[in-house]
């Protein structure tokens, strides 16, 4: 019997085909033509706990196991896919050894997701995708690939809480691809930028240096704080948030505080822009000009102890220095002698800088820290090397020496020494007999052998303790003199006015140790002559 080839039915497209004049379904024309690694489609035809069958028109239904239906790990395949959607799926293989077709969607995911991905990247354009993890430093999208946001790249702004973006939708740039490694890393921040670039432009045209606006604090830093101003960030540099030294912005500042700023100054072709916080509250300054003037006594805190002094604060945002010379009235080697970080100290105002901001205090000035005033009378301290001039009084000399004012210095004891030397110069005179003048010839014998160049005798009629000898007396105070001098050195100005006594003054002391001494026999003749009047008679000699 022969058989006639089977022939496809007019207008059924090739799915019925006529056998022995019988028209039966076309079942090879039914089955999909694919190969291992190929993408087919298929209609979800059952839902098992662990699986999922699919109909893709193979000989047999596909199946799909439950690790091969998502990125996400432990998934139930009811939420994944409903019965009846059609899903894309891999052919892994179509005979496994219990002869079933095994497919995977996640795969044909993944490999329509890198041609979507790879080709966003070239392009430029944002992909969508959902979080599905929160990790750590960052969320986990879900492209049909996994990708990774890093939280720096989430917002403009740094998202304190990353949890509040699980599950959503979200649209970020692809940043970097690699295919062997199969990573992908993402920003979400690049698409926000993009979109607010218009507006970032507006608010630029819109500030002008000096005006004042509000913004919310953004982000803290070590350096300073960024502010919101509705779509541009701004910076207020830790120098410009207070008048007071700030040691770290999160100090006075919180992400999230609204506050207003003054506007620096600003880039437009870098799109930056400087604030200052400090600018929108009263200058301290000014209130130290306007309530203080030199001289002021006022409380203060010690902020800081240097070398060199230590700095007090006044009122918030003033501190003036007190230089180690003006904490104590003795000598001060270390400011922690005196004072400590954190103590309360009472100062004077000595000068106020406005221009460079710097105030000059005392605490050695304020009433009440004053040297003791010394007793009536009293008179300084010698220094350590002054002479002891009551140790003149070892030297023997006559108490006489030392009557009426106190010796204080060298200048007085040659004073001293000028007066005693007049003193006894004029007792001299009174005591001596009248004819103590008489010349020295009527008591020298006539057979006396006296040489010609010899001097006259001294007149034994007067009295050895009458006319004390004033030049022994100015010998005797002489080393007193030297020491003095040695040891406590005057001013030129003061030598001079003391070793120069007045002229008249000096002549009369002169003439008057000269003529006593002609009187006396004690000065030899030529001495007298030049003293005297020049009618000195000549005393006789032998021969």
């Amino acid at each position: 019997m022969t058989l006639t080839p089977p022939r496809p039915v007019e207008g059924s497209d090739g799915l019925l085909i006529e056998v022995d004049g019988q028209i039966v379904p076309n079942y090879d024309a039914t089955m999909v033509p694919f190969e291992e690694g190929d993408v087919v489609t298929g209609k979800v035809v059952r839902i098992d706990q662990d699986e999922v069958l699919v109909d893709i028109g193979y000989k047999s239904e596909g199946v799909i196991l439950s690790g091969e239906l998502s990125i996400r790990k432990s998934v139930d395949p009811a939420d994944e896919v409903d019965l009846g959607e059609e899903v894309d799926a891999l052919v892994l293989t179509k005979e496994d050894q219990d002869g079933r077709l095994l497919l995977s969607k996640k795969r044909a995911r993944f490999e329509k997701a890198w041609r979507r991905i790879e080709a966003a990247a070239e392009s430029g354009e944002p992909v969508e995708g959902t979080v599905i993890e929160v990790v750590k430093g960052g969320l986990i999208i879900d492209l049909g690939v996994r990708g990774f946001l890093p939280a720096s790249l989430v917002d403009i702004r740094r998202v304190q809480n990353l949890d509040e973006f699980l599950a959503q939708k979200i649209e970020c740039k692809v940043i970097e691809l690699n295919r062997s490694r199969n990573n992908v890393v993402l920003s979400r921040r690049a698409v926000l930028e993009e979109e607010r670039k218009e507006v970032r432009q507006q608010i630029l045209d819109r500030l002008q240096p000096g005006q004042v606006v509000e913004g919310a604090i953004s982000n803290i830093v070590d350096f300073g704080a960024f502010v919101d101003l509705d779509g541009i960030d701004g910076l207020i540099h830790i120098s410009e948030l207070s008048w007071s030294h700030v040691n770290h912005p999160s100090e006075i500042l919180s992400i999230g505080d609204t506050v207003p700023v003054k506007v620096l100054d600003i880039d437009r072709d870098r799109q930056r822009i400087s604030l200052g916080l400090k600018q929108t509250q009263e200058d301290p300054w000014q209130r130290v000009v306007d309530t203080y003037s030199l001289g002021d006594e006022l409380e203060g805190k010690v902020t800081k102890v240097v070398t060199f002094g230590a700095f007090v604060e006044i009122m918030d945002g003033v501190e003036g220095l007190v230089h180690i010379s003006e904490l104590a009235h003795h000598h001060v080697e270390n400011p922690r002698e005196v004072v400590e970080p954190g103590g309360d100290v009472k100062v004077k105002i000595l000068e106020v800088d406005s221009e460079r901001r710097r105030l000059s205090l005392s605490v050695k000035r304020v009433a009440g820290n004053e040297p003791p005033p010394r007793a009536e009378g009293a008179t300084a301290a010698p220094a350590a090397d002054a002479p002891d001039l009551g140790e003149v009084r070892d030297l023997g000399l006559s108490d006489d020496v030392f009557a009426g004012p106190e010796v204080t210095g060298v200048g007085d004891l040659r004073a001293a020494v000028a007066q005693a030397q007049a003193a006894e110069l004029a007792a001299a005179e009174e005591a001596a007999p009248a004819e103590a003048s008489a010349p020295a010839e009527a008591t020298t014998p006539a057979e006396a052998t006296t040489p010609a160049d010899a001097s006259p005798p001294v007149d034994a009629s007067v009295p050895a303790d009458a006319a004390p000898d004033a030049s022994a007396m100015a010998d005797a105070l002489e080393p007193a003199l030297e020491v003095a001098t040695e040891q406590a050195p005057v001013p030129e100005q003061a030598d001079a006015a003391t070793e120069e006594p007045a002229p008249e003054a000096a002549e009369e002391a002169s003439a008057g140790s000269v003529e006593t001494a002609a009187e006396e026999g004690d000065v030899p003749e030529a001495s007298a002559a030049d003293a005297g009047d020049g009618e000195q008679t000549e005393p006789d000699t032998a021969g």
